[in-house]
């Protein structure tokens, strides 16, 4: 991008209003550029990695490709959906055709420890019905109390703003459900899709997951996976997305500092260069935010700093034969919490790759790989007894320390929305108010709505396809 001496980039020959540079090259800032081109804006994307997707990403180890951490996305999330189809990567991570979700309990003796979460093709809420009647994992009694507490989540209103300040698990012991019933039920997907157990959760946050993946629709807790490295799709194909698009992307490219100019347009610096644009959108992590936001572009831009994060601790294996039959499956009674087959994602000829995602994993981010290793396959061991003697080709972990923002009760008042109180300046992540937890979802909503904003204000047209999502959720 730059030659060591200090240049100026202008878009003299670009009518006004028509500029704009976004920072960061993750889901949030790819969905910005790409929005925003499609409407007619000349978009410059920096990113400081040397690839694009932020958080959910591969890498090269020998002859795998790994992803940095097992990333899922459900039937409801459309805006992600539309995402996939917008790099023309759709049908490399698609969605199963109903609910069907294997859990395992070590607690009970082998051959009765598998249970199944699916659903029938009835309306809501029956869909679940035959499913939970059966869940072998809870009692009678603790099912028909599940029930009654779902229906006691399908008539919160997400609207109020009360919810953000209490916690889910209280929420949950108030309406009857036990220990176990969280457990075996309420933490196995909230764990997942939010990043923290039910006690450390927002309601708020918890709520719409559940009402909207659970209660929403009969379908839309399917879940869909790369079935390619994550890189395949958020780095290749949106590469050749946003080129097509006409979008200038440079990686490898750190944003120093932002500022206003006297005319009112946007100074950009990075070294060696200073770019201009009519607007700036922000598409970072909030510590980097805060740290480029411009002096008054937020009333209380503290909180930014006030909004924790939570840690992702991935295991992944690699067996010299098949010790898994199934595509994913839960675990109850183990540190294991869901396990993956990445074998054939990973271009892996002989043997079998399992990923293992632990969210929530504050106690094990930083325990050393050998202990981790001790832990784990034992208890891969005791759960697939294909593993038990099968030798172990491959062993390593992959921590994300900041892999989500944390949904702790009151961090909806903390989250800021696209629109800043400096013209011309936009914010955009997964951490940003879209009213999702920190999933891929939340990051393409946001992009969504920083170009929505900016659109807007330029007065410029939506993209009629850019918001067709809308119309499906």
């Amino acid at each position: 991008m730059t030659d060591g001496t200090r240049s100026e980039r202008t878009h003299d020959d670009i009518p006004s209003g028509r500029t704009a540079v976004v920072i960061g090259g993750g889901l949030a800032g790819v969905t910005t550029a790409l929005a925003l081109a499609d409407a007619g804006v000349h978009v410059t994307l920096l990113e400081g990695r040397p690839r694009l997707g932020g958080l959910a990403f591969s890498f090269q180890r020998g002859d795998l490709t790994v992803d940095n951490g097992q990333h899922v996305y459900l039937r409801c999330c459309t805006a992600y959906r539309w995402f996939l189809d917008r790099v023309e990567g759709a049908a490399l991570a698609p969605l199963q055709d109903r609910l069907d979700v294997p859990v395992l309990d070590l607690a009970k003796p082998e051959g009765r420890r598998l249970g199944r979460l699916r659903r029938d093709p009835l309306p809501v809420p029956l869909h679940l019905g035959r499913s939970l009647a059966a869940y072998p994992h809870l009692s009678l009694g603790e099912r028909a109390r599940v029930g009654q507490a779902a229906l006691a989540l399908r008539a919160l209103d997400l609207g109020d703003p009360s919810l953000d300040a209490q916690d889910f698990g209280s929420w949950l012991a108030a309406r009857g459900q036990s220990a176990r019933a969280i457990e075996a039920l309420w933490d196995l997907v909230g764990v997942a899709t939010l990043n923290a157990v039910a006690q450390d959760a927002s309601l708020a946050l918890a709520a719409m997951v559940f009402k909207t993946g659970l209660l929403s629709d009969p379908g839309a807790a399917d879940i869909g996976w790369a079935h390619v490295p994550l890189g395949e799709l958020h780095d290749r194909l949106a590469r050749k997305a946003l080129d097509s698009a006409g979008v200038r992307t440079e990686v490898r490219t750190r944003v120093t500092s932002v500022s206003t100019n006297e005319n009112g347009t946007w100074s950009v610096q990075v070294p060696g260069e200073t770019l201009t644009a009519d607007t700036v959108v922000l598409a970072v992590a909030q510590r980097e935010a805060y740290d480029l936001l411009p002096e008054g572009a937020l009333d209380a831009p503290e909180n930014l700093l006030e909004i924790g994060t939570a840690p992702i601790l991935n295991v992944h294996v690699v067996y010299d034969r098949t010790v898994l039959t199934k595509p994913f499956f839960a675990a109850l009674g183990t540190p294991v919490q869901w396990v993956f087959d990445r074998t054939h994602a990973s271009g892996l000829r002989e043997g079998q790759y399992l990923a293992l995602s632990q969210s929530a994993a504050q106690d094990e981010i930083d325990t050393p790989v050998a202990v981790l290793r001790e832990r784990y396959l034992p208890e891969l061991e005791r759960l697939l007894p294909g593993a038990r003697g099968a030798g172990v080709k491959d062993f390593f972990v992959t921590r994300e320390r900041t892999a989500t923002f944390a949904p702790t009760p009151g961090v909806g008042r903390l989250r800021p929305g696209a629109r800043t109180k400096a013209p011309g300046l936009y914010l955009a992540g997964a951490w940003t108010a879209t009213g999702w937890p920190a999933t891929m979802e939340s990051a393409v909503r946001s992009g969504v709505n920083a170009a929505d904003a900016v659109l807007r204000t330029l007065g410029r047209p939506r993209p009629r396809h850019l918001f067709e999502f809308e119309e499906a959720a």
